[in-house]
């Protein structure tokens, strides 16, 4: 339980010795080799005149049955072995001791090739005209803090429901170090707009003031106020489109009680 599997490894073999004796398996293999053994004399004697042409036909029709009903044997015997029919992961083997009886209809064993998941995400219907088919996702679990795991979406709803003000969407990502388990319950952080060689700051330092945004740099000893334009945001960042240098030294903490004109000491 638990190990990969690759496919058409054998996972369990099914003993019935009264299925397995109906078979006749051995009994096939030994007609094939006599019918074999049969041709091979009949040839030599038509070589030499004492067959007829019809013999050796009749010979090689024999084989042709022989050989027949020994592949059909083993094909029927190759049914007691329950092979992987992909690679994947064992989940689950309810029958995992030796001797197990096993009856008809029952499952003996499940095997899940989760390397590609497709996960079902509920969005908020403010979101409906920003997150689009396509658009990359970073997919993230609390037991894996150090690990992120891209998704890109490939369905989304029209309908929003009424009752929780969600639609729903799907996102197919790459689990092929097979860090997600199927159940799990992961966030999704939704890349929905991007800019290159952009200013980012912390969000938290943005002070508002009379309807402007302003930040704090160090200009020669001195905290000179910068109205700011805002772009993109995150939880705890911001885009700055314009009103900072990125050689500006910015002011990230004491930023609190400052004014323009203030002495300020750097300390590093």
């Amino acid at each position: 339980l638990g190990d990969k599997v690759k496919k058409g490894a054998l996972i369990v073999r099914i003993e019935d010795k009264s299925y397995e004796n109906g078979i006749s398996i051995e009994t096939k293999r030994l007609n094939l080799e006599l019918a074999e053994q049969e041709q091979v004399k009949t040839k030599s004697l038509y070589d030499k005149g004492g067959a007829t042409l019809t013999e050796v036909k009749n010979s090689e029709v024999k084989i042709m049955n022989s050989r027949l009903d020994y592949e059909n044997a083993e094909m029927n015997l190759e049914k007691m072995n329950i092979r992987a029919p992909f690679d994947g992961v064992i989940v689950n083997l309810p029958h995992f001791s030796e001797e197990a009886r096993v009856t008809s209809g029952t499952s003996v064993v499940t095997v899940m090739d989760y390397s590609q998941m497709l996960l079902e995400i509920n969005l908020p219907e403010s979101a409906i005209n920003e997150v689009k088919v396509g658009q990359k996702a970073y997919i993230t679990h609390y037991t894996l803090p150090k690990d992120t795991i891209m998704g890109e979406i490939t369905e989304l709803s029209p309908a929003i429901s009424s009752e929780t003000r969600t639609f729903k969407g799907k996102l197919m990502i790459d689990n092929s170090k097979l860090l997600i388990r199927p159940g799990m319950f992961v966030k999704a952080d939704i890349v929905t707009e991007s800019h290159s060689s952009t200013i980012i700051i912390p969000k938290n330092i943005v002070r508002n003031e009379r309807n402007r945004r302003i930040v704090f740099v160090v200009d020669q000893g001195i905290a000179r106020a910068k109205q700011v334009r805002l772009g993109l945001e995150e939880k705890n960042q911001v885009e700055i489109l314009g009103g900072l240098e990125k050689d500006d030294q910015l002011i990230v903490r004491g930023f609190e009680t400052l004014r323009d004109g203030s002495k300020v000491k750097i300390q590093r």
